[in-house]
């Protein structure tokens, strides 16, 4: 029997254990598809689970270990990817009913490609909102992915099935992507370090979105080495994507010891208006005192820029809309309602409207790439607020995007800059806190230097010590109702 506490080992550190035999990559893919059916009842984390196909996957990779011929280090590594991205013979839902399941599915998406020609283990597909419209995991076709930390809450999205699977223990790594903060709203809330890549970055295809030039596709993990070692393959040129930046043959694991030292850094707690709760404000502040004590210098500074809802709130729901026009009327009726309704409201947003956010979007860019020839970072909370009930009603009074869900996060799609969220803390309730390290242009090598410093001073926060009680008396709770 192999301990089970090998489901929380860094990936760097299992890998370690690959060459040397003491663990082998069948035996860690079978603890975590253990674990996958033991929490999955009540995380309702996955889309799709391949167990077969990932134990013959685990099992070449032990024969290429054995014969001291890895693929590279990341070969024989459970994790996941999100159903944002195809994979060949799984349905790719994007969770919603108006996807026919039977596809046909017969392309890898790049990223996918890169991690199968890495030997990585790939257990399944995780869950996500309808069309990754939100900020939370729960819809009509998946119903709601809960979060390890207190199943009563989201793990936040639209990664939310992939952080909530990574922070059970479920897999060494999670992918997703991120077109408002989809990779780093759910490692904040539980408890991971995810990155955000430059746009262009990571190959994504097909582009047919209209969030295309918003989106980027990145690592979740649970500590900043891994992060950069899967992104040394995701990062991995594909031709398909005429988007993508021109691959540079970077190590992004090089450098990660340098430090802060000498490095200008701003905090922005009230980024473009924002209003944090003091439990979040407080261990953010922390973190800041600690990158003073490594070297950094750190000024507070104000808004920087104004709030994002007048200028982009229609810019979101006619990209809905967008969507919308895709699925035959006669579907409608099996969408999210609340994406319904915001997409419905998109159909009336004019040209002039839509070409007016763009040029808005244009400034933000500039105003930021001025920002930047000031300061090398700028440090900000990942959220304001601590991860709401997960029946919360998104985009509404009770939980407003734009108020409570991405002001620190969608900025920077908008830009296109790297960013990242690291965890620094808890709240009083014992949930984390994320610090987002923001990057200028091409700047990821910067964010991943200085979150390694950070995680050097501050661990991470642990899984939850009660994690396998704590979903046990949720799950016999949920059964009585």
């Amino acid at each position: 029997m192999v301990s089970e506490e090998i489901a929380y080992w860094p990936a760097h550190e299992m890998v370690r254990a690959f060459a040397a035999g003491s663990l082998s990559p069948r035996d860690a893919c079978e603890m975590a598809l253990a674990r996958l059916m033991r929490y999955e009842p009540v995380l309702n984390a996955f889309q799709v689970v391949d167990a077969d196909g990932a134990i013959e996957s685990a099992e070449r990779a032990a024969g290429r270990w054995q014969q001291g011929r890895p693929l590279g280090p990341l070969d024989g590594v459970p994790l996941h990817i999100k159903d944002t991205v195809q994979a060949a013979g799984w349905p790719t839902r994007l969770g919603s009913k108006t996807i026919d399941p039977d596809g046909p599915w017969q392309d890898d998406a790049p990223v996918v490609a890169r991690l199968r020609e890495a030997g990585a283990v790939i257990l399944g597909k995780t869950t996500m909102p309808e069309f990754g419209w939100k900020g939370m995991t729960d819809g009509p076709l998946f119903g709601t992915t809960r979060n390890p930390w207190d199943p009563a809450r989201t793990p936040g999205g639209s990664t939310g099935g992939g952080a909530a699977a990574l922070a059970a223990g479920i897999g060494q790594l999670a992918f997703g992507n991120d077109g408002g903060g989809s990779i780093r709203i759910p490692a904040n809330f539980c408890g991971l370090f995810g990155l955000k890549p430059n746009f262009g970055r990571v190959p994504h295809w097909p582009n047919e979105s209209p969030f295309a030039t918003l989106l980027a596709g990145g690592p979740i993990a649970r500590n900043v080495r891994d992060a950069a070692l899967m992104l040394n393959e995701l990062s991995k040129p594909d031709r398909r994507d005429w988007y993508a930046l021109p691959y540079e043959g970077l190590d992004w694991t090089a450098g990660l010891e340098a430090g802060v030292g000498g490095l200008r850094m701003a905090f922005a707690p009230a980024l473009g208006g924002v209003e944090p709760a003091d439990e979040i404000l407080t261990p953010v502040r922390r973190a800041c005192d600690a990158m003073v004590g490594l070297g950094a210098t750190v000024e507070e500074v104000g808004e920087v820029f104004a709030p994002l809802r007048p200028e982009f709130e229609d810019y979101w729901i006619a990209a809905f809309a967008s969507l919308l026009r895709l699925v035959p009327r006669e579907r409608w009726d099996d969408l999210d309602p609340d994406f319904r309704r915001l997409a419905e409201a998109g159909l009336e947003v004019s040209l002039e409207t839509y070409v007016k956010a763009m040029e808005a979007r244009a400034r933000l860019g500039t105003l930021m790439n001025e920002f930047h020839a000031d300061y090398d970072l700028l440090l900000t909370p990942t959220q304001p607020t601590p991860p709401p009930s997960a029946d919360t009603v998104y985009h509404s009074a009770a939980y407003d995007r734009f108020r409570d869900a991405v002001p620190y996060t969608l900025p920077f799609n908008l830009t296109g800059q790297p960013a990242a969220s690291l965890p620094c803390g808890l709240t009083s309730d014992g949930l984390p806190v994320g610090l987002q390290i923001v990057g200028p242009q091409y700047g990821e090598a910067l964010v991943l230097r200085a979150a390694a410093a950070l995680e050097a001073e501050f661990a991470l926060p642990v899984p939850h010590p009660r994690l396998a009680e704590s979903l046990k008396g949720f799950a016999a709770a949920d059964s009585e109702n």
